[in-house]
């Protein structure tokens, strides 16, 4: 049988698709995390916290399954450290977020759920973008619609610094006690860490484009 260049590449699509899920499942995070926010009552007593962790567990199995998958390939459809970062970077997603929601259980306090719902709102925007960029990549390096769905991700990142600025502010004037601040300020810092991470992401998937276009 001849040996086929289209057969070859043809089997390293299994990249793109692992990339992808580990892509959507960051996205989920984000659903579950809006999702979660929404719901009245106690955080603690919602008992779906395994949602999240499930999420995460999966991301972490696709991470693990795209190492073990460059480990055995030869030829891949973009270079090793490009496919690795981007893995890493996607797995940081649902990790955060499962972190934020570990907090959001625990915490005794009031809880400013709206204030929290508009930085979920931007997060899922973002990963959305992030969603749509890696899904690109097994289409070759088109910097357009790559970089339009960069310059949005760019924007839910930028408009996330901003409502966490407002968020601290009504915090330093509000009517929360010391205790409360601080606890309040860490886990809105921790959305935004999780915003911080889909652009992370992005800016791997906009680097790998530059250098492929």
């Amino acid at each position: 049988m001849p040996f086929s260049l289209r057969a070859l590449f043809g089997k390293d699509q299994k990249f793109y698709d692992l990339l992808e899920a580990s892509a959507e499942e960051a996205l989920t995070s984000t659903s579950l995390l809006a999702a979660y926010l929404q719901r009245s009552g106690s955080f603690r007593s919602s008992g779906d916290l395994d949602d999240f962790i499930k999420a995460r567990r999966k991301d972490k199995r696709i991470t693990q399954q795209i190492n073990e998958e460059l480990c055995r390939t030869f030829v891949t459809p973009l270079e090793r450290e490009d496919i690795e970062e981007l893995s890493n970077a996607l797995y940081r997603i649902p990790k955060t977020i499962e972190k934020l929601v570990e907090r959001l259980a625990i915490y005794p306090g009031r809880l400013p759920r709206a204030d929290f719902q508009r930085q979920a709102d931007l997060l899922t925007q973002a990963a959305e973008a992030v969603v749509f960029m890696v899904k690109q990549l097994r289409h070759g390096a088109k910097l357009g619609p790559i970089g339009e769905a960069n310059e949005k991700l760019q924007f839910a990142e930028g408009e996330a610094d901003k409502v966490m600025l407002e968020h601290l502010r009504n915090l330093y004037r509000g009517e929360y006690d010391a205790k409360e601040m601080i606890i309040l300020q860490q886990m809105f810092e921790m959305v935004e860490k999780a915003v911080d991470r889909c652009r992370d992401a992005g800016n791997v998937v906009f680097q790998i484009v530059l250098k492929y276009s």
